[in-house]
């Protein structure tokens, strides 16, 4: 690189040295006007390609690689990358007063060439059952389907995203991690988090990203590259969704929380997704993801 920039200076002082020649050599009218401005304009142009050279090669601090980024983003996409798992569980509302409604919860997920399927089944306590199908492309691209009680399979308009899933604080959106495939990444300032010292991810969607969220900020332990605490702020409104992850543990190599909970900024209460039993190599195949054809609900977890 700094090779290149030798070079380039060296080019740069040699357009400039033409340009003070030929501007010399007009005045003992060695070159007409027409040759001379034909001179500098050539120079010009040089100099400019020159400068959009030097733009590609020697970028700015600010654009300089962060190995700290680098580790966080690498460490949170291979999780994702690396998923296959079966988990049963339950999504509980708890409002203001106290009063809970539970849901039971089977969920699958699998990594695969081109991207991330989730497939989760919700039966509420009047056994009405919502499946639901979430396909995120390697680009970060998400598809939702759902088969809602009384329906059929069906695509779930983007209108919709930001739909509460059963009533909880969880809307469609919030069951993949989409925001780790962004193309926008900024790593903020260290802190803690409670007792763990954590990286600050923030992470915003561009044009081509589909969200209802303007920001995501992600608190991860800086040991196991997990997250703790995500906020997410609301497009439009600026209200604030927090997420807080309980009961970390590690099960063959691969870390999970047995609980998360959700609360939106401005509501009363707050919901939690508890992880009751699962498996974290459930070795799954692709026709496992049909759902049309779902039975997670009666399916056993290995």
């Amino acid at each position: 690189m700094g090779a290149v920039r030798t070079f380039a200076v060296y080019i740069a002082m040699t357009f400039l040295r033409r340009v003070v020649i030929s501007s010399f050599s007009r005045k003992l009218g060695q070159y007409s006007k027409t040759e001379w401005a034909s001179c500098a304009f050539g120079t010009i142009q040089a100099t400019i390609a020159l400068l959009a050279l030097l733009s590609l090669v020697h970028p700015t601090r600010a654009l300089a690689a962060n190995p700290d980024l680098e580790t966080v983003l690498t460490g949170s996409r291979q999780r994702i990358e690396t998923m296959d798992y079966r988990v049963t569980g339950r999504l509980i509302r708890v409002e203001g007063n106290g009063t809970r409604k539970s849901y039971k919860l089977v969920a699958k997920a699998h990594w695969f060439p081109d991207g991330l399927r989730v497939l989760c089944e919700i039966s509420g306590p009047a056994s009405a059952k919502t499946s639901l199908l979430l396909h995120m492309s390697v680009s970060g691209h998400v598809t939702i389907e759902a088969v809602l009680p009384g329906e059929k399979a069906a695509s779930v308009p983007f209108e919709h995203w930001n739909d509460a899933l059963v009533g909880t604080d969880f809307s469609y959106e919030d069951m993949v991690e989409n925001q780790l495939f962004w193309k926008n990444q900024q790593l903020l300032s260290s802190e803690k988090y409670g007792a763990r010292d954590c990286f600050v991810l923030k992470s915003t969607p561009g044009p081509q990203d589909r969200t209802y969220y303007d920001s995501v900020t992600s608190w991860i332990d800086r040991g196991i590259i997990f997250p703790v605490h995500v906020v997410k702020m609301l497009h439009g409104t600026g209200q604030q969704k927090d997420f807080i992850y309980y009961g970390l543990r590690q099960v063959g190599g691969v870390w999970s929380a047995t609980q998360v909970e959700a609360k939106l900024q401005g509501k009363s209460g707050s919901s939690m997704l508890v992880i009751e039993g699962g498996s974290g190599k459930a070795n799954l195949k692709l026709k496992d993801f049909d759902i049309s054809q779902s039975s997670a609900q009666g399916e056993k977890v290995k």
